[in-house]
């Protein structure tokens, strides 16, 4: 699925991305959030806390549990990352620019990517059924649906 992610092709990119939206709206982007994002987007793919706290100790130090959770914490209030429920596995967002995040994911139950796929008609089916049902969405909804990609169908 290397094709799926434009920000995994280009991290530098993706980092005065992250950068950039985190000073348009007074947020700090720390050196340790951004550690934390940075391997995120290098990853290529959903990563847990876990490995991003051992990838973090091959750095040289030995950050604890909370720091990584913290900087998740951060990183997802400013749209920058997404939490995906089924896996808990956070990937990096495609658009954190826009601050809408009406899509979902498509998940490749072989390899384990996740491509962030954008459509406002999603969004608003999801909304109307969940009202509907008279259930009360959360903050961040973005379904997670479970296939195989197309690089791993033809390989």
């Amino acid at each position: 699925m290397s094709d799926h992610n434009h920000m995994h092709a280009d991290p530098e990119a993706a980092l005065a991305r992250a950068e950039r939206v985190c000073r348009e709206r007074g947020a700090r982007f720390t050196s340790q959030r951004r550690r934390v994002y940075e391997l995120i987007v290098c990853a290529g793919e959903p990563v847990t806390a876990y490995e991003l706290l051992h990838r973090m100790g091959g750095d040289g130090g030995h950050p604890a549990p909370p720091t990584v959770y913290r900087a998740l914490d951060f990183l997802q209030a400013h749209g920058l990352v997404h939490r995906l429920a089924s896996q808990s596995r956070f990937v990096a967002c495609d658009h954190p620019e826009t601050g809408a995040h009406g899509g979902v994911f498509l998940v490749c139950d072989r390899c384990g990517r996740a491509l962030e796929w954008q459509d406002e008609r999603v969004a608003r089916a999801v909304a109307r059924s969940a009202r509907e049902a008279g259930f009360e969405l959360g903050d961040e909804v973005l379904p997670e649906v479970e296939g195989t990609c197309g690089d791993c169908r033809r390989g």
